[in-house]
């Protein structure tokens, strides 16, 4: 089964909660966060090798995004970048790329991952994937990977797991979405509670069942296309149907609802990298707990603090600043406290009303 496994990397996001770092023009998963020397879409590619041929290696993006991805993967085949025309979410991104591998090989598995992830333990990753690789191969099976929990986040879904239905694989309970902080303290001290990673693993044929099965509507709007897919038809019908795909998530659509919904619970040294926040845990602090992220910072009594720049070389200095997020993208300087962060997304909003797409 291993010349039938396929890489699918989600790439179409702008990456709103951390603006103004992550802007429309130059989203976070094209930005080098962490000061490797590859972006977090380069790093995702990369882990995908570690799975897969790289003519297995498929990115769904947005149309906008094309030239950036061909730029940071030079060796991905052309034929699998899969432009969306519009914005619709996961659940029609999955499905796109669902129909495309199906109709390329019917018997294809395949790993759907965001392109923005941190994963610090990618030896971890690699073995993790390839025993569900296995289990769903064997099985009907919606798989995702569950991840250990090591604070209670308030930004992440939370998976509740049930029995064990073979070595490292469980049934899945329930799925809820980004409890307040203290129901996030009772699910991580129950062990029964395990982070949502984003990371699905499947054969094709079952997800598109699923799909006709709990997004009937979406499902409806793809199978328009039988027998276009994999064929050189399939461009020009996906700019013409699927801007008229409903906007969900596969976690709404379908993940939710299944019965043959499974976790992986894992420890791979995961963030989802969606918050300003999430950056802070995963990165090196100075003595007075200070991340700097492609700048220069002379701090005076200023503490806990995120100072980011997107173009290098500019000097920050602060002074009695404890807990701020620090950020400048050129013609945009945001100085925010950290622990009201889940309000930037509303100032985002805010800005695009006042100054249109200028600033996003």
């Amino acid at each position: 089964m291993r010349d039938h496994r396929y890489c699918v990397i989600m790439c179409g996001g702008i990456g709103t909660r951390f603006w103004p770092y992550s802007r429309t023009d130059l989203p976070k998963q094209f930005i080098d966060f962490m000061g490797t020397g590859r972006s977090l879409l380069q790093m995702s590619y990369d882990r995908a090798l570690t799975l897969v041929d790289n003519s297995r290696v498929v990115v769904v993006t947005n149309a906008a995004y094309v030239d950036k991805i061909r730029e940071q993967l030079p060796d991905l085949l052309p034929e699998n970048i899969l432009a969306e025309p519009a914005r619709r979410n996961t659940a029609p991104c999955i499905a796109w790329a669902a129909h495309h591998i199906y109709g390329i090989d019917p018997e294809a598995s395949m790993i759907v991952a965001p392109s923005d992830h941190l994963i610090l333990r990618e030896a971890a990753f690699t073995s993790s994937v390839l025993r569900g690789f296995e289990y769903v191969e064997s099985n009907d099976a919606l798989l995702t990977l569950g991840i250990t929990p090591t604070r209670p986040e308030t930004g992440y879904g939370y998976i509740q797991i049930g029995p064990e239905v073979e070595t490292g694989i469980l049934k899945v309970k329930t799925f809820t979405e980004k409890p307040d902080r203290e129901l996030a303290q009772v699910f991580v001290d129950s062990g029964e509670f395990f982070w949502n990673s984003g990371i699905f693993i499947w054969r094709a044929s079952v997800i598109l069942d699923a799909l006709r099965q709990y997004a009937p509507d979406l499902a409806r709007e793809f199978d328009k296309g039988d027998g276009v897919f994999g064929t050189p038809d399939e461009k020009a019908f996906i700019d013409t149907h699927f801007p008229s795909c409903p906007c969900i998530s596969i976690d709404y659509s379908v993940m939710e609802k299944a019965k043959n919904v499974y976790v992986e619970c894992v420890d791979l040294g995961w963030s989802d990298l969606g918050t300003w926040g999430s950056l802070y845990e995963s990165s090196h602090r100075d003595s007075h707990g200070n991340v700097m992220r492609n700048c220069e910072v002379s701090s005076y009594d200023s503490e806990g603090c995120i100072f980011a720049v997107r173009d290098s070389g500019k000097l920050i200095v602060a002074s009695g600043l404890k807990n701020y997020i620090i950020a400048d993208s050129g013609d945009v300087l945001m100085i925010h406290p950290r622990s009201q962060e889940q309000e930037i997304k509303q100032i985002v909003n805010d800005i695009e009303e006042r100054y249109g797409k200028k600033y996003i």
